[in-house]
């Protein structure tokens, strides 16, 4: 890794040097905290967590051939180079900030409370078409994810496409001093973590933190149609771009048709060009996050067949509005995380089904005082969207059922994943449409398994 060999890191991390000197000019090959992952040449940072402390395993990363670890204590009778530091985490932030300044790479950062990482999956396979991407894997989008996420980019990356999760003031500012991103991308401002961040103009004081550390000459992508990100204006100069679905935005879309669980397809006008797209996920969120694709692209200098090409080759991930067809069921996997607006936006894609309509909805965390009041009102527009059975599971998803049943909906309830599993046979029925959500905190993925296995 260039500009990281183990004098560069100790003066990054503001460390203390032990060992061999003559090791100092040697660059590591990585960065990890997991001592599983380690390979030779590798940095460790051991991280000090609730049930495991990372220096335990400092003895163990040094067999399999790491060339230095850091440290917060002093290592007694070691023949091997260790950097001393006051703490791990801010140590890891501290480097990864230290390499992410070194590179010579456009950086998008991208944010919002809902439809982060699906936006984040439609702006990498835009921006694949014309470059070599390095995108952000699984829920490395925090304080200890991101840095990691940095640390994987590599010489022959052009682009790295950056998700950041928050649920407190100052995060955002942290994470945005380690991207510090040429692009960004705010989706929207809904309601999540409210206890933290008490409503949505908290949300978005807390978003647009992104602003702080973004680099002199970047550019500024905003959902148009959200009315808080609506009132950005200028920002240290930089006036932003907005998409959303009316002419006066910078992207928009019209022409837009469901092609039921198949996809949507509608009309992208950039500018003076426009052209006619499929997106191959259904959902009209999903056409707020080719917008947004496609403003990137273009301020990356993508043409419009090339910013086409990379909407139409969206592939879904595991958890992320992902169609699953069993011999059963039609499974719609949406169980990575949940909050009320995503998950009206899931059943308004379960609505578009042909056949019977099955959610089965957990429940949704960090929602603050109002939590018992949220999870109705997703219940009452589960019923609104006249879903044949609306399945809920968990203690706080009661209210949920009390919603669907106040709005006439067909509703079972059960306390836990097992009593739901143990009886899902005898009201599932074959050929049904399945919706799964859930926070993540619920290990829905559990139940999207046992139902891919199910037969009827």
């Amino acid at each position: 890794m260039k500009n990281m060999s183990l004098k560069e890191i100790a003066l990054a991390t503001r460390g203390q040097y032990f060992g061999d000197e003559s090791k100092l000019s040697q660059e590591v090959s990585g960065v990890t905290i997991d001592s599983r992952k380690i390979e030779p040449g590798f940095l460790f940072v051991p991280i000090r967590g609730e049930r495991v402390d990372g220096h335990d395993f400092i003895p163990s990363v040094i067999e399999k051939g790491a060339l230095c670890t850091l440290s917060e204590q002093k290592l007694e009778n070691v023949d091997y180079p260790y950097i001393l530091v006051e703490s791990c985490k801010q140590a890891l932030k501290d480097l990864a900030e230290h390499y992410r300044n070194a590179l010579d790479i456009k950086v998008v950062g991208i944010s919002g409370s809902v439809g982060k990482t699906s936006t984040k999956e439609m702006i990498a396979s835009v921006l694949s078409q014309k470059y070599n991407v390095l995108k952000t894997e699984g829920n490395f989008n925090n304080e200890i994810g991101l840095p990691l996420t940095i640390f994987n980019i590599r010489d022959c990356h052009q682009v790295a496409v950056l998700e950041m999760g928050i649920s407190n003031f100052g995060e955002m500012h942290r994470l945005t001093k380690m991207a510090r991103p040429d692009v960004c991308v705010i989706t929207n401002i809904g309601l999540c973590h409210l206890e933290n961040l008490g409503d949505r103009d908290g949300i978005l004081k807390a978003k647009t933190e992104m602003f702080d550390f973004m680099q002199n000459d970047a550019k500024i992508i905003l959902n148009g149609d959200d009315d808080k990100l609506s009132t950005v204006k200028e920002v240290k100069g930089v006036t932003p771009k907005f998409f959303g679905l009316s002419g006066d935005k910078n992207a928009f879309a019209d022409n837009i048709r469901s092609l039921s669980l198949k996809g949507i397809s509608c009309s992208i006008h950039l500018g003076n060009d426009s052209f006619d797209v499929v997106i191959p996920i259904p959902g009209h969120h999903m056409v707020y996050n080719a917008l947004a694709g496609a403003l990137v692209g273009q301020e990356l200098g993508l043409t419009t067949d090339e910013i086409k090409a990379g909407i139409e080759a969206l592939v879904p991930v595991s958890g992320r509005n992902n169609l699953i067809e069993t011999d059963s069921l039609m499974i719609i996997d949406d169980c990575y995380n949940a909050n009320p607006i995503s998950t009206k936006a899931s059943l308004d894609v379960l609505a578009l089904a042909d056949n019977r309509k099955v959610a089965v909805l957990g429940d949704m965390f960090e929602l603050g005082e109002n939590e018992k009041e949220l999870h109705f009102g997703v219940g009452e527009h589960a019923a609104k969207n006249n879903i044949d059975l609306v399945v809920c599971v968990g203690a706080l998803s009661l209210n949920t059922a009390n919603g669907a049943k106040s709005g006439g909906a067909n509703v079972l309830h059960f306390g836990s994943k097992q009593d739901f599993l143990a009886e899902a046979k005898n009201f599932l029925k074959k050929g049904d449409a399945v919706l799964v959500k859930a926070s993540n905190g619920m290990a829905f993925k559990e139940i999207v398994e046992k139902l891919q296995l199910l037969e009827l």
